[in-house]
């Protein structure tokens, strides 16, 4: 074939052509590459720009999200929630982590009370946007071994010697009533409240009726109990001690927690000559409560977050 002066062979042509079509295929293999998809409108919660790879070869687009998180060798964001076990270490751990958006909520079921504090928290701002709350700290109030020793016995008949010993190994836990404490139970319930002096010498009076059987027992108009003891063997003269309704614990509910005043009352009931006592938390779920709502107080002033008694709407981890 000639074009002009110049001369093209058949063979060369066919192959040049080929080559011209591969040349082109590869170079738009070649041009497959890495790009940035842009919103031009932001939507809440997405990114406004994200990076995909163009694939030019099938006509696609794909994320590369996943080539990215196979080397990833930190967390995307701060997940889990952190179990401690005293408040001042929960509130040290807020402190560490907290933020401006983060919140407080305190579960105040008295039977099992928690606070826990959502770090990641919605936004406080007007309109602002939602936050994971997947980060958390958890606070349960462990139970001190001062109350679960006078839960165990709580409502429960003991014997004399029993009830005895109980008081005066726990002697230390016992406090003396306010005026107005006395006054507000006299009136409510027509009986004084102990001082610790008095159940001192009531434990160990009955530690030496031990082994003597009640004659009588009586509740006089001042609200005391008055039981007659008698030792076997002998006439009929015996010992009196008085003995008061009511008393006052100072205990810490909580590991490691401030101390509560709770009202215990005291009762007794003959059977068969002996006597059974019967020691009996006066609405414990109360003063629990108040303690709760004391300790998320002081966690929300320590911190200087907002605090609430429920809890957060989305689930933890």
């Amino acid at each position: 074939m000639q074009d002009g002066n110049i001369e093209v062979l058949e063979p060369f042509k066919s192959i040049t052509g080929i080559a011209i079509d591969e040349i082109t295929s590869l170079a738009d293999k070649a041009a497959s590459q890495l790009a940035t998809v842009k919103l031009t409108q932001p939507i809440p919660g997405v990114p406004t720009e994200i990076p995909v790879f163009v694939d030019r070869e099938r006509g696609v687009i794909g994320g590369v999200h996943s080539l990215f998180e196979h080397y990833r060798f930190s967390p995307a964001r701060k997940t889990g929630t952190a179990k401690v076990t005293t408040l001042e270490s929960f509130i040290d751990l807020v402190t560490r982590h907290g933020t401006n958006d983060s919140a407080i909520f305190a579960n105040t079921n008295w039977q099992k009370p928690s606070l826990t504090a959502v770090i990641d928290y919605h936004r406080t701002t007007p309109g602002g946007a939602a936050d994971n709350g997947k980060h958390r700290i958890h606070y349960e109030f462990p139970l001190s071994e001062e109350w679960q020793a006078w839960n165990a016995i709580d409502g429960k008949p003991l014997e004399q010697e029993q009830f005895a010993q109980f008081i005066e190994d726990h002697i230390a836990e016992l406090a003396a009533p306010d005026d107005q404490e006395s006054e507000d139970f006299r009136h409510k319930f027509s009986f004084r409240v102990a001082y610790p002096t008095e159940l001192v010498t009531l434990s160990r009076g009955l530690q030496v009726f031990s082994e003597t059987r009640v004659k009588n027992a009586v509740t006089l108009q001042s609200g005391e109990g008055q039981i007659t003891f008698e030792e076997e063997h002998r006439d009929s003269n015996g010992n009196k001690m008085d003995v008061p309704g009511m008393f006052i614990l100072a205990v810490p509910p909580f590991f490691m927690g401030d101390p509560a005043r709770i009202p215990v009352r005291l009762r007794y009931r003959l059977s068969g000559g002996s006597i059974k006592w019967i020691v009996k938390l006066y609405r414990p779920d109360v003063y629990i409560t108040q303690q709760v709502l004391r300790d998320m107080e002081r966690a929300a002033s320590e911190t200087g977050l907002p605090h609430f008694q429920g809890a957060p709407e989305m689930t933890g981890v």
